[in-house]
C-alpha cells in the first residue's frame, strides 16, 4: 500500500526549499520533528476538503477497515464523536420538539460536551448487572424495552464498546433493533481500532453499527490525537454527505501534519503487518490471563489484548496494588480499589510481558473478602438539561456539602472520564458515596444564587 502523505513530506524535505511559511520553526530541529512539520502548502492537500494526497490516504485507510468513507482526525476520538452526533443531529427524521438521543450511562465527557454544544437532550441507558462505573453492557433486550415505552424515538443510538474494562457489547444485535425502529445506531470504540484485524473481528462497523469513532493511538502505533470516523459502507442515512465539512467545525484549522504522517504510515503497517502481529500479542495475552489464574485473579476483560486484573473478591489488608506494578516500573492504563487495566499492543515488546509476570508471580497471596464492593451507576434525576447545567455559572464546593445540588460541570478524571454525575443532575447521598469511592473530594455545582 502507498504512503501518499509519508512520500510528499520526504520528498519535500530533500528538496531543501526555502520554508517561508508557517510553522515558525521553519524546519530547523529543536525537538527533533520540526523538519517533518509542515502546514498546506502547495501538493500537501487540506485535511478539511482533501482532493489529493490526504484524500487518497483516507481513501486507504477506508478499504482497509471496510467503509463508505473514513475521514482522519487530529483531535483524537473527541473530535470524531462530535461530528459524528451532529451529523446524527442534522440528518435526524421529523422536527420533535425536544430531539433526544438514547446513550450508554458510560458515555466519555466528550459526548457530553457534544450535548451541550448541538443541544439535544439525552436519554440514559443501564445496565443489568455492573460493579465498576468502567462498565456498561448494554444487551438488545435493554434497548428494546427503552424503545417500546419512549413516546417519541431518540434520533440516534449511542454506545461505548469495548468498555474501560474490556467488555463487549453485542452491536450485531444492538443494530437489529435499530434497524427494525429505523435509528442509527453510533458507536464510541475509541479502545477498539485493532479490533477489524484480529482473527475473529468485532469492530462495530462490520458488526451494523451506521457510525462510528475509533482512536488509532489507544491501540495502533499513532502518535496521541491521531483518529477515525468511519462511516458504514451501507451508509443508510447519507451521513457522507455532511461529514467532512462536520469534521472540519470541531477540527483546528491548522491540523498536524506529524499525526497525518503517522494515520498514513499505520495503513501499510495495517495491511502488511498487523494481524500476524496482534496474534502473537493475544497469545502472550492469554499467558498472563493464565498467570493471573493460577493467583487467584480473573482477567474479565473480553478484547484479546487487554488485561483487566478483578481484585475486587480480595480483601487486600492495606495492600497497594497499584503501587506494586509501579514498583516493577509498570505503568498502567488504569487502576482502582478493585481493577487494574493493562493496555497491550502489539507494540509492546517481549520484556514488557516478562517485567509483568514476574510482577504478578510477586503478588501476595490474597484472602478472601467476605463482603465485596458494587458500586455502579446511580440514576440520577435531571433537574436541567445538561446544555442549561454547563452553561449556568458554577462554583466548586466540597462533596459533603454537595447532597440536593445540582451539579455543574462533571467531575471527572481522566482516564475513565466517565462523569459520576451528569450534569443536570440532582447529586445524592448514593452519588457521594461513589465520588468518595474514586477519590473525589469537590464538585462542581450550579449557583443557584
Amino acid at each position: 500500500m502507498n504512503t501518499p502523505i509519508i512520500d510528499f513530506v520526504n520528498d519535500y524535505i530533500k528538496s531543501d526549499v526555502t520554508r517561508f511559511h508557517m510553522p515558525g520553526h521553519k524546519g530547523v530541529s529543536f525537538f527533533g520533528l520540526e523538519k517533518y512539520d509542515i502546514t498546506e502548502i502547495k501538493g500537501a492537500d487540506d485535511l478539511s476538503c482533501p482532493d489529493g494526497i490526504i484524500k487518497e490516504s483516507e481513501e486507504n485507510a477506508s478499504r482497509l477497515f471496510g467503509t463508505k468513507a473514513t475521514l482522519y482526525s487530529t483531535g483524537g476520538s473527541s473530535q470524531s464523536i462530535n461530528a459524528m452526533l451532529h451529523i446524527a443531529y442534522i440528518n435526524r427524521k421529523g422536527t420533535t420538539k425536544n430531539p433526544y438521543i438514547l446513550a450508554g450511562r458510560n458515555a466519555h465527557k466528550a459526548f457530553i460536551f457534544a450535548a451541550v454544544k448541538i443541544g439535544f437532550d439525552v436519554e440514559w441507558l443501564y445496565p443489568e448487572n455492573c460493579n465498576s462505573l468502567c462498565s456498561c453492557v448494554i444487551t438488545a433486550d435493554i434497548l428494546e424495552k427503552e424503545l417500546q415505552k419512549t413516546e417519541h424515538l431518540p434520533f440516534a443510538v449511542y454506545i461505548t464498546t469495548p468498555d474501560y474494562l474490556g467488555k463487549l457489547t453485542d452491536i450485531r444485535t444492538l443494530s437489529s433493533v435499530c434497524k427494525k425502529y429505523d435509528i442509527p445506531l453510533l458507536v464510541d470504540n475509541a479502545h477498539g481500532a485493532y479490533s477489524a484485524f484480529v482473527k475473529e473481528p468485532f469492530h462495530p462497523i462490520l458488526q451494523g453499527a451506521d457510525m462510528c469513532c475509533d482512536s488509532a493511538h489507544k491501540t495502533l502505533p499513532a502518535l496521541t490525537g491521531c483518529g477515525y470516523l468511519h462511516i458504514a459502507k451501507s451508509d443508510r442515512y447519507n451521513f457522507t454527505e455532511n461529514a467532512k465539512e462536520t469534521m472540519t467545525i470541531y477540527g483546528t484549522s491548522s491540523p498536524s501534519y506529524l499525526l497525518l504522517q503517522s494515520l498514513d504510515l499505520c495503513n501499510e503497517y495495517i495491511e502488511k503487518n498487523l494481524r500476524n502481529d496482534l496474534e502473537i500479542c493475544s497469545q502472550k495475552v492469554e499467558k498472563i490471563t493464565e498467570l493471573l489464574k493460577s493467583k487467584g485473579i480473573t482477567n474479565i476483560s473480553e478484547e484479546p489484548i487487554k488485561i483487566t486484573a478483578d481484585f475486587s473478591n480480595f480483601c487486600k489488608n492495606d495492600f497497594d496494588i497499584a503501587e506494586h506494578f509501579r514498583k516493577y516500573n509498570i505503568e498502567f492504563e488504569y487502576a482502582d480499589n478493585d481493577f487494574v487495566v493493562f493496555m497491550a499492543t502489539a507494540q509492546n515488546r517481549d520484556e514488557d510481558f516478562s517485567r509483568l509476570k514476574e510482577a504478578i508471580e510477586y503478588l501476595p497471596d490474597f484472602s478472601e473478602a467476605i463482603d465485596n464492593n458494587n458500586f455502579s451507576f446511580v440514576k440520577g434525576q435531571q433537574k436541567m438539561t445538561i446544555r442549561n447545567a454547563i452553561y449556568s455559572k458554577c462554583i466548586e464546593t466540597p462533596i459533603d456539602k454537595a447532597n440536593g445540588k445540582i451539579c455543574g460541570t462533571p467531575t471527572v478524571s481522566c482516564p475513565p472520564a466517565i462523569p459520576i454525575v451528569v450534569s443536570g443532575e440532582e447529586i445524592t447521598d448514593e452519588h457521594i458515596k461513589l465520588l468518595k469511592y474514586y477519590g473525589k473530594t469537590h464538585i462542581s455545582i450550579v449557583n443557584e444564587q
